[in-house]
């Protein structure tokens, strides 16, 4: 009788719809997959680097270091999906383009 061992299941591959709104009525949308890294989010790589960082809970995003304009002009984003199977709902506001970009650390940046 021979026993063989099973490699460990790859985790499912993640896919996120991320949308973006602002008071201009500017919508924005893109498609993000991570393991394998892909979609038409521009910054792909970092995104996908930034999630798994965070196990896809974008709640614990650290926001990078930048400083943003005082300028009011509210986006509405949200990410919608799996991450390695868990589903995914997400849904914040920030107080314009650039401090979106920055406390989701270019999750956002599209």
């Amino acid at each position: 009788m021979s026993l063989s061992c099973l490699a460990p299941a790859h985790p499912p591959a993640s896919t996120l719809q991320l949308t973006s709104h602002d008071t201009a009525n500017r919508i924005g949308s893109v498609v993000l997959t991570c393991d394998p890294t892909g979609g038409t989010h521009p910054k792909r790589e970092k995104a996908c680097e930034v999630l798994d960082g965070v196990n896809g809970d974008f709640s614990r995003i650290t926001a990078r270091h930048q400083m943003c304009t005082l300028i009011y002009a509210p986006v509405d984003v949200t990410a919608v999906g799996t991450w390695h199977g868990k589903p995914v709902s997400f849904r914040a506001t920030y107080p314009n383009h650039c401090e979106a970009d920055r406390d989701s650390n270019d999750v956002f940046a599209f």
